[in-house]
């Protein structure tokens, strides 16, 4: 099995406002898009799992015309709250980009 670093071309993450983050995968191949996108593993479920968040919060966007996967969801706490350890969570995209395909 492969890992969505593997497969994608890049993984990042990033603040959707000071309440939301969304991290996104980017594939510069149908291929590869494809094998992710239908992946048990990239779901909005495992995501909640990967990130300690409720699954009915979770977003999922499929950009099929620019293949793109977007998981956007409520952070754990507002960006700047002084317990909050990213405050532009880029750093946290690692989680999905190590998961399994």
């Amino acid at each position: 099995m492969a890992q969505v670093k593997e497969l994608a071309m890049y993984v990042r993450s990033k603040n959707a406002g000071p309440f939301w983050v969304t991290v996104e995968i980017f594939c510069d191949k149908n291929e590869s898009y494809n094998r992710i996108k239908d992946s048990p593993n990239i779901t909005g479920e495992k995501v909640a799992a990967l990130y300690h968040v409720d699954a009915a919060h979770i977003k999922v966007f499929y950009v099929d015309s620019i293949r793109v996967i977007k998981f956007s969801f409520p952070r754990p706490l507002p960006s700047g709250h002084k317990y909050e350890n990213d405050m532009h969570f880029g750093q946290q995209y690692i989680r999905l980009a190590e998961t399994e395909v």
